[in-house]
């Protein structure tokens, strides 16, 4: 232990906030609607609909992880599209302009098998919204591999948000920002590196995640 906090550099803890704001596109009303406008979205658009909604402490569906799939069941009824939206991982995919392909073929598909447009009551249109990530340092710091598990567990939803979610965006590798930082000594942390990339993430909320992170530093750390 001594030897890796010489070697490592400590981790610096973050946490994060959004900035949430209007994207510019007309409200959409109906299912052709919110194709036209998911065709001409922002990138940051699409992130913010896909990714972020956990981040909200409103958002509270277990059922779906993305705003989409959402307005799909509650405000068009229609269960089978909102399924279809529903399973998609954003984070699979290669970039935001693959997600948004997936996206408009689904949606595609659902227009050439209804009679008619499936459609939302006045008032409960879907409004576009795009959102900066502020971010700020807890000033908080992990010195190796081994103190990362009780180091997580004090940390809040914003911060494994934005070091386990986030980061993959954010990073050229499209890693975890906790991977990231034990890949300086990858043979030593190699077992770390292992559980947190076996973790299925995306349909998790916040909480369950992050003990989903310490439950796979745990293991590692029992069988030391």
């Amino acid at each position: 232990m001594q030897e890796d906090r010489i070697r490592m550099t400590p981790f610096k803890v973050k946490d994060c906030a959004l900035l949430v704001r209007m994207s510019g596109l007309p409200p959409a009303i109906n299912l052709r609607e919110l194709r036209e406008r998911l065709a001409a979205c922002s990138e940051n658009a699409l992130f913010h609909h896909f990714c972020e909604p956990l981040l909200r402490p409103a958002f509270d569906h277990p059922d779906y992880r993305n705003d989409f799939a959402v307005w799909a069941k509650w405000y068009l009824a229609d269960r089978v599209l909102a399924e279809r939206l529903g399973i998609l991982d954003p984070f699979s995919m290669g970039s935001l302009e693959e997600v948004r392909a997936v996206t408009l073929d689904i949606i595609d598909e659902r227009l050439s098998e209804v009679a008619a447009i499936p459609s939302a009551a006045p008032g409960d249109e879907f409004y576009f919204l795009e959102a900066t990530t502020i971010v700020f340092d807890t000033e908080d710091r992990i010195a190796s591999a081994r103190e990362l598990a009780p180091a997580i567990r004090k940390m809040t939803n914003g911060s494994v948000y934005y070091h386990f979610l986030e980061a993959r965006r954010r990073t050229p590798a499209g890693r975890d920002d906790f991977s990231a930082w034990l890949k300086a000594e990858e043979k030593k942390n190699a077992k770390y590196i292992r559980a947190l990339d076996s973790i299925d993430f995306y349909f998790h909320t916040l909480s369950n995640l992050k003990e989903e992170i310490i439950a796979a530093l745990e293991k590692v750390e029992r069988k030391r």
